[in-house]
């Protein structure tokens, strides 16, 4: 019997508007009109004119059944890298090794989906390629672009937008049109007693006209008010001096000549940061003697005062952000000082040492905050790594790429980081200590998307160039072996390869990324061929390593693999225990592919408990999980074949209307009140020995 799942759940990323949005009710018709009629509509005008903001209201109003999506590319310097910018925002994982836009595709192909592709113009034809074959492949897609240009793509609908409308000089209303009363708030909301009257209005409208009505040249304006009359900021945008010129570069420049030498300085060196940053970032990359180090946090609060910059709190501290064509203007004043080369390279060593600490302090008590920091500092690793990739020095691009090992696999970006390293691989990179590293991580990141043949030939090329005796070597080549004969359902040779990690888990040695692997490989592959007092000692010593040294990730994954092995050894409740403990990280990790296998063994524990409805309920939710993740269930054979002879019994025991009903509630559930619900205490008994509590 089919599941016909309803569907009432909403996805989307889009956040809610920072402020208002003033005006341009007749563009939304349009652009809703137009999304009804193309599947690709692209809104295209100058810099500053709005695109972005009425993108994004005009997404919100019409978001399909399958959500609306936004994808930000302004801080993308690298077309081939546009899929892995749609997955991630799509929040889709992918553990094949599969190329990206095959798995968006068949992601998306059954979904009503409008996705938001954000400041086109740099990847014109990378995103009219993808454009062209998703919407190809996917019926139910349509596309809502911003750009200065056209994409050029068959079919594409273009609208252009224009300024907010000024009143015209002989104007007699009061009332003074959208750039007017977009001017009256925005200074209301850097001076809260700031109102348009008799004495200023006819000065806000010149100064609105003479802006041309641009939104962000408005809005710097709107930021000096606590500083100028508007009266004289007409006089002074009117200064016959200034020529004509383009009114927002006009606005830019302004804003910059009223800007302190030291602040202009930072905004130019800023320009080098992708996306948003942190105060230890700017003051890494941009002091010197000119720029003392001690001056950064008040220069940035300055900026942020003027507009140059937006301030974002967040739980893990303050960050800013530019707005693009500021970040171009600032980045076209360091190229006139001949500066830009400098600061992209400072740029690239201030994340090229975050990768150097983040690999030596992952395996402990502060991962979750190495996860939370190097999640937030994704666009800006993409530009560094862009940055030593260019350059001729390949041990610099692999040594980098090499030491996000952590990353790439912990933070759930294996598939984009597979795609830097053979970049960085095909560079000439000598043999030795980078070179190792460079092939372990890519080998583990083959080994964590099933591809056992690119594993084994990674640990094949660590042991050609390695030293007879170099323990991380041989550690590393083995864990590789050992992941890719779990792959194939080896065990034998799984247990053979993990045995000298099993061996030096007591030895003294510090814990490595490739001994705990191995540790993993061996309790699954103990568990797999019907050993489970020997997977369960297996998974008591990798918690216990993990445990002495604050290491969450790996811990979660040996949770998990043990709430297998104590489910296949009957012991039903301690499955329980043991899964739930897992997806307490899983879903603080945000693991989509963990928080997928452990719903269902949370669905197989209550269904072998006899706790049938509770276990219809979680399968829902793992349907639910699986699909809306665009992953695909691990085929792990024994764990395929528990989950069908599980669903048929649950089915039996309810009936079939009651399964169904129980079936959806868990699949049209919020994912997050369905792990909520997955994480409730159920049963009395509890396991008695190696508690996860």
């Amino acid at each position: 019997m089919a599941i016909a799942m309803k569907g009432k759940w909403q996805a989307g990323n889009l956040s809610p508007e920072p402020t208002s949005l003033i005006g341009r009710q007749d563009e939304l018709g349009r652009i809703r009109r137009a999304c009804r009629d193309a599947r690709l509509v692209t809104l295209t005008g100058v810099g500053g004119v709005g695109k972005t903001r009425l993108a994004l209201r005009a997404a919100a109003d019409m978001r399909p059944g399958g959500g609306a999506w936004l994808v930000e590319l302004s801080a993308l310097d690298d077309g081939t890298l546009l899929p892995h910018a749609i997955a991630e925002a799509l929040r889709l994982t992918d553990q094949t090794s599969r190329p990206m836009a095959e798995v968006l595709a068949e992601h998306l192909c059954n979904r009503e989906v409008l996705v938001v592709l954000d400041s086109c113009e740099h990847l014109t034809a990378a995103c009219a390629a993808m454009v062209e074959t998703l919407i190809e492949a996917v019926p139910g897609l349509r596309v809502l672009a911003t750009s200065r240009r056209p994409l050029g793509v068959s079919g594409e609908l273009v609208i252009e937008v224009g300024p907010l409308p000024v009143p015209a000089e002989d104007a007699t209303t009061p009332g003074g049109g959208d750039a007017v009363a977009l001017l009256a708030e925005r200074a209301a909301e850097i001076v809260p007693e700031f109102e348009l009257a008799e004495h200023n209005r006819q000065a806000a409208v010149r100064l609105c006209r003479r802006l041309e009505g641009l939104p962000l040249a408005i809005e710097l304006a709107a930021a000096r008010v606590c500083e100028f009359p508007i009266e004289l900021m007409v006089a002074r945008l009117t200064d016959p001096s200034r020529g004509g010129g383009e009114p927002l570069r006009v606005a830019v420049e302004w804003s910059h000549e009223l800007c302190e030498p030291a602040e202009r300085l930072l905004w130019a060196r800023l320009s080098v940061f992708a996306g948003d940053f942190d105060v230890e970032a700017a003051r890494s990359v941009c002091a010197d003697e000119r720029v003392p180090e001690a001056d950064i946090g008040l220069l940035l609060d300055a900026l942020a005062g003027e507009a140059i910059l937006t301030w974002l709190p967040t739980g893990a501290g303050e960050r800013y952000r530019m707005r693009d064509t500021l970040r171009e203007y600032g980045a076209a004043r360091l190229r006139d000082l001949g500066e830009q080369e400098r600061f992209r390279q400072r740029h690239r060593e201030h994340y090229a040492s975050l990768a150097t600490r983040g690999a030596a302090l992952w395996l402990g008590p502060g991962q979750i905050s190495w996860y939370d920091r190097m999640i937030g500092e994704h666009a800006n690793l993409r530009t560094a790594l862009e940055t030593a990739l260019g350059g001729p020095d390949g041990q610099t691009a692999a040594d980098f790429a090499g030491k996000l090992a952590f990353f790439w696999y912990g933070c759930g970006y294996a598939k984009e980081g597979r795609s830097y390293l053979r970049r960085a691989l095909a560079m000439d990179v000598k043999p030795g200590p980078v070179l190792l590293q460079a092939l372990w991580a890519d080998g583990l990141l083959a080994a964590h998307h099933g591809d056992a043949d690119g594993a084994e030939a990674r640990a094949a090329e660590i042991a050609e160039i390695a030293a007879e005796d170099d323990p991380y070597a041989i550690r590393c080549a083995g864990a590789l072996r050992a992941a890719a004969g779990m792959v194939r359902g080896d065990s034998a040779r799984t247990m053979a390869e993990s045995e000298h990690a099993f061996r030096a888990r007591w030895s003294g040695e510090e814990p490595s990324i490739a001994m705990l692997l191995a540790l993993l490989c061996r309790g699954h592959a103990c568990t797999v061929d019907g050993r489970f007092e020997e997977a369960l000692a297996v998974f008591d010593d990798l918690r216990t390593l993990c445990d002495q040294r604050g290491e969450v990730l790996t811990r979660s994954h040996g949770d998990l693999l043990r709430g297998y092995a104590e489910l296949a050894g009957g012991r039903f409740d301690a499955a329980i225990v043991y899964g739930q403990a897992a997806l307490r990280v899983k879903r603080r990790l945000r693991d989509g592919f963990g928080i997928g296998l452990t719903v269902d063994l949370l669905a197989l524990a209550a269904g072998a408990a006899g706790r049938a409805e509770r276990a219809a309920r979680l399968f829902g939710l793992a349907r639910r999980i699986w699909s809306t993740h665009g992953l695909t269930q691990a085929n792990v054979p024994v764990w395929v074949a528990a989950r069908k002879a599980c669903e048929r019994q649950t089915r039996d025991t309810l009936g079939d209307d009651a399964y169904h009903a129980a079936f959806c509630t868990g699949f049209d559930r919020e994912i997050d009140a369905g792990l909520a619900y997955a994480l409730e205490p159920e049963g009395e008994g509890r396991p008695n020995n190696g508690s996860p509590m």
